[in-house]
């Protein structure tokens, strides 16, 4: 990173420092890849309210002094969509809370620069969550099972399988209801193995839930990570759901199975690449795939 881009970076941070104070945020999310100098970083910043973003892995270094800390996918996606992902990932991990006003500081990849400040009010930030369903990802139990499905689902929309697009649904929690409302099209690829050997958890086991996607059908997962089927047809009724025109029948079965349970259900568009999340029959949030 050059001196000028150094510069920058911190009088950003200053600024961001103040208006933190001024506006009385709950919290600061930054992404900090390209932010050189740890310990300046922690001297500005209340450490309590800040939130840091990284792409990949975070440095070892940086976890050892930041609590709270988020990993995204390691693409090249555009400043609205990280701040998506991060916000989406804050709330699931109860880093911030549905009723608060965050600063959300993102930058350039290429350049290495931050240059953009975001000040949300999460209860009105329509243009980032489509609907008011804030709090069924505040509760979730196990907010690192819904992270590692966001990162497949992420991976599947920007790669594929063996370059082809591949879409497919995940669908997470309340089971015993889903599987009512649904039913087995192929041999379930899962049955039989044990619960630890089925688990998203397993890094083991992604390359293997990849292949799966590319069957028609979706993935039923257990709250805690267990996927207890792949392949499964939904068959809750669509009926008097609004969907924006060109969204297909993936979409309208993740609408239909989140409005009769109480599951969120995550679509990978196969025509756009772009991962939709629903909840209570409706869209909660899109993430589209960088051009």
């Amino acid at each position: 990173m050059g001196e000028r881009a150094k510069q920058i970076n911190k009088i950003i941070l200053k600024n961001v420092a103040n208006l933190l104070k001024e506006l009385e945020a709950e919290g600061l999310i930054l992404h900090a890849e390209f932010i050189n100098d740890t310990e300046e970083l922690f001297e500005l910043l209340d450490k309590e309210r800040l939130i840091l973003v990284y792409r990949g892995e975070s440095p070892e270094e940086i976890s050892f002094h930041s609590p709270k800390m988020i990993v995204v996918p390691n693409f090249e996606f555009s400043r609205n969509t990280m701040i998506k992902i991060a916000l989406l990932l804050a709330l699931s991990k109860g880093y911030i809370k549905p009723h608060q006003k965050l600063i959300c500081v993102f930058g350039s990849i290429k350049q290495k620069i931050l240059d953009s400040i975001l000040v949300v009010d999460l209860d009105k930030e329509l243009e980032i969550f489509s609907s008011h369903n804030l709090e069924l990802l505040a509760n979730l139990s196990r907010p690192e099972v819904f992270e590692t499905v966001l990162s497949i689902a992420l991976e599947l929309a920007h790669q594929g399988r063996e370059g082809k697009p591949v879409g497919t649904i995940f669908v997470l929690g309340d089971h015993e209801k889903v599987l009512q409302f649904s039913r087995q099209m192929i041999i379930n690829p899962f049955s039989g193995l044990p619960e630890e050997e089925r688990n998203v958890l397993d890094p083991r086991l992604r390359e293997s839930i990849k292949e799966f996607a590319a069957i028609d059908g979706a993935f039923v997962i257990r709250d805690d990570g267990v996927i207890l089927c792949a392949g499964r047809h939904l068959d809750a009724a669509g009926e008097n759901l609004y969907l924006p025109k060109g969204w297909g029948s993936r979409h309208l079965a993740a609408a239909g199975i989140t409005n009769v349970t109480k599951s969120i259900a995550i679509v990978v568009s196969e025509s756009t690449g772009a991962v939709r999340i629903f909840s209570k029959g409706k869209p909660f949030m899109e993430i589209e795939k960088r051009s």
